[in-house]
């Protein structure tokens, strides 16, 4: 029986993955809606978490340094509730 040697350079480490943060976030949803959640989620094969960042995925993706102009409120813009 012939044995191997592995050959591994010394110098050359596996690169580390970077570490993620999360933050935490939650919401309130009356039995009614959480109900209905469930049922949307069980007929589509998916999670509610799944569901919520797709279809929050706009919000979530390209915002992290700067807000476009366009996203904010003007001083025209009609306000009801001051």
């Amino acid at each position: 029986m012939e044995q191997r040697k592995l050959s591994v350079k010394p110098g050359k480490k596996k690169p580390r993955k970077k570490k993620r943060k999360f933050k935490k976030i939650e919401l309130k949803l009356t039995a009614r809606q959480a109900k209905s959640l469930e049922n949307y989620c069980a007929a589509r094969k998916t999670s509610p978490i799944k569901l919520i960042k797709k279809n929050i995925a706009r919000y979530l993706n390209g915002f992290e340094k700067e807000v476009p102009r366009e996203f904010y409120v003007t001083e025209r813009q009609l306000d009801l509730f001051e």
